[in-house]
């Protein structure tokens, strides 16, 4: 009876893997073909989800469903209006001046080379800095080339992002009202448990990760922006949100953004970049060590190559939003499979103890 036992976890287990492939395939095939719309109602999903929270302290100030849905929506409009009046417009002009001046960067960060290129001559080193910098300078001028052709055309993409925008802003105020109704229909069509439980670990994971995520973004802008103010670095504003933007990627995605801002900054100057490193480093530090432990806590648990291979996966699936739901929706799946554990737990004792209590003496 063991045997058989044995042979029947190895049979599921031999086939799980390429049904998780396949699905994973499949999943990822529907993705690409309805990419636009998956993204939109994606987005719109994410926001109501987080407006349900505004929404659900109106509700408790005596205010009906319709009206705090109507009441947090004209206070996000709002929000939206002002940065789009005041801080939108400044990181449009940064960002153009950024891409103009880069090729002027790189012409100055050739000299910043010379003294490297000397050592490597002294010591007769096999590494061609002068090749080396030649071919990085010329891929980014032509990438540099192709972002600059392609304006023209950014008015017509800011028309359609405008759209898109109105799109999500409608479907999640839908969402907002009937959003309920529609996930326990939805629900009704898994065991009760399983949904119950996919319930749960849906909204802890997604609650805590782009909360903490969105403060923790706001972490490193906040404190950033100041510094490199003081330490007078060009765009310090575009580099800060840059950093903090890239904050939304779980783990990696704050040291990715210093990484791409201190290279950008090395155009420059070497040593500015140095000090603009060390700042930021600080303040990652902060951020992961006292900051971020408070927030997040151990809510996920995975193991962190798990969250590697989840990452990777979303990216493979959909992108830089996959790469932003990978690791919410893995500790989601983690968290399901756990209460389903814990629920079946006590009538595995249950039946032990009823065993024991048969078997004769």
């Amino acid at each position: 009876m063991r045997r058989l036992d044995y042979f029947r976890r190895l049979l599921v287990i031999g086939l799980s893997g390429p049904i998780i492939a396949i699905n994973v395939w499949l999943l990822s095939q529907i993705f690409r073909y309805f990419e636009h719309l998956v993204t939109i109602v994606t987005i719109a999903a994410l926001l109501a989800f987080l407006l349900d929270y505004g929404v659900r302290a109106f509700e408790r100030g005596q205010f009906s469903r319709l009206q705090a849905v109507g009441l947090v929506l004209l206070v996000s409009l709002t929000w939206l209006v002002i940065l789009g009046v005041t801080l939108v417009p400044l990181v449009v002009e940064q960002t153009t001046q950024l891409l103009q001046g880069i090729p002027d960067w790189l012409e100055s960060s050739r000299h910043n080379l010379e003294w490297l290129e000397n050592f490597d001559r002294r010591h007769r080193l096999p590494v061609d800095l002068t090749r080396f910098s030649a071919q990085i300078n010329t891929r980014i001028e032509t990438q540099i080339e192709t972002l600059l052709a392609q304006a023209p055309g950014f008015a017509i993409v800011t028309l359609s992002r405008i759209l898109d925008t109105i799109l999500i802003v409608v479907l999640a105020f839908y969402m907002l009202l009937y959003g309920d109704r529609l996930w326990q229909g939805l629900m009704h069509l898994l065991p009760s448990p399983i949904g119950i439980a996919f319930t749960e670990a849906l909204r802890t994971n997604f609650q805590k990760f782009f909360i903490s995520q969105f403060l923790l973004g706001l972490f490193m802008v906040v404190t950033l922006t100041p510094i490199f103010l003081f330490l007078r670095v060009g765009f310090g504003l575009l580099f800060a949100l840059l950093i903090g933007i890239a904050e939304l990627i779980p783990f990696v995605g704050a040291t990715l953004g210093i990484g791409l801002v201190t290279l950008l900054v090395t155009l420059q100057s070497f040593w500015l970049a140095v000090r603009v490193v060390i700042a930021a480093v600080i303040m990652q530090q902060i951020k992961d060590n006292l900051i971020a432990p408070r927030l997040m806590g151990n809510f996920i648990g995975l193991n962190p190559i798990w969250i590697f291979i989840a990452l990777l996966a979303g990216a493979q699936i959909a992108g830089f939003l996959g790469v932003i739901l990978a690791v919410p929706i893995a500790g989601t799946i983690k968290g399901t499979i756990e209460a389903l554990r814990a629920l079946n737990q006590p009538q595995t004792i249950l039946a032990k103890a009823v065993s024991t209590n048969q078997s004769p003496e």
